[in-house]
């Protein structure tokens, strides 16, 4: 993988991961990715940020995810940050960000 677009997030899964399979049988998965910063603020007091992720995988690895990722996991993945834009039932052109997961560590207890 190159380094040009690279991303290692640590965090835990905001939902259970959604599996969509597609006619050849390969898989696609869907889960969001809470991951949490701490910083000091202008009165000294310690503040907590949660920035969600959203993340996607395909092939062993989606089958990874739906078999050993509930809600709540806490997991370690590495990937690319891919963009896409596309028109809703409306007409608005919308934009979402996510992480092409290409590797997954489970982490934290059963």
């Amino acid at each position: 993988m190159s380094l040009r677009n690279k991303v290692t997030l640590i965090g835990h899964t905001g939902k259970e991961v959604e599996v969509f399979t597609f006619e050849n049988g390969s898989k696609k998965a869907n889960v969001s990715l809470a991951t949490n910063d701490f910083y000091i603020n202008a009165a000294g007091e310690k503040v907590e940020e949660t920035q969600w992720h959203n993340l996607v995988a395909y092939g062993k690895t989606a089958e990874i995810m739906e078999k050993y990722v509930p809600k709540g996991k806490e997991i370690a993945v590495e990937g690319k940050i891919t963009y896409k834009s596309y028109d809703d039932k409306d007409g608005t052109k919308r934009f979402s960000t996510e992480i092409r997961v290409e590797e997954l560590v489970l982490l934290g207890s059963k």
